[in-house]
């Protein structure tokens, strides 16, 4: 689809300033090609999931460790992962990345599930701003290690970090867990969330 935009310039008359006739308009049409954002999604025959796109395990074992060492220098977020566990940071690459549809290493190697990281964060007490730290920490690191930048990719990133943050922080002022250990992993992938949030009453 085109579309045309008429434009106008105007000349002034070579032996008087303030004298101007038809001829000395012009008028040139300019094709404008749309930018459909759909239609380019839709011609990818194989979208690749997130983690597919950022790249492969080691692409997210690189972002983590450089992450948490920022986090252990943080004067505010220093003192709450000063104890954390040596497989840790594997632990939440592995966790992110099978999230995000690659190997599901942190559910068989590492024995974990959706309920046991949510019970990490169980009484915890976590504040926003804590959460926000961490936050700006995690894209710093992203930009750093040149994770992938491009609207599509980041959007989907940042979604999720700011979904699975605000959960954190929620369930952190808890003092059981709330999710059962049978509940299945998140997927997140290129879309939306689903819906809004409803607090688990049972």
């Amino acid at each position: 689809m085109y579309y045309a935009l008429s434009m106008v310039i105007v000349v002034q008359h070579p032996n008087n300033s303030n004298q101007l006739t038809k001829r000395q308009f012009q008028t040139f049409d300019i094709k404008l090609i749309p930018i459909n954002f759909k239609g380019k999604k839709q011609t990818m025959k194989n979208v690749p999931t997130l983690y597919e796109w950022a790249g492969d395990m080691k692409t997210f074992e690189t972002l983590f460790t450089k992450f948490y060492d920022k986090v252990l220098k943080d004067d505010l977020l220093g003192e709450v992962f000063k104890n954390m566990s040596p497989e840790h940071i594997k632990q939440v690459s592995h966790f992110v990345a099978e999230v995000f549809g690659g190997d599901k290493l942190y559910t068989t190697e590492d024995k974990g599930s959706h309920s046991i990281m949510i019970g990490k964060h169980i009484g915890k007490m976590l504040t926003e701003e804590k959460r926000q730290r961490w936050v700006h920490l995690l894209l710093q690191t992203a930009d750093e290690v040149g994770l992938k930048s491009d609207p599509e990719f980041r959007s989907a990133f940042v979604g999720y970090i700011e979904w699975g943050t605000r959960l954190a922080v929620i369930n952190s002022q808890l003092t059981e867990n709330p999710m059962a250990s049978n509940e299945p992993m998140p997927e997140w992938g290129w879309g939306e969330t689903g819906g809004p949030y409803t607090p688990n009453e049972n």
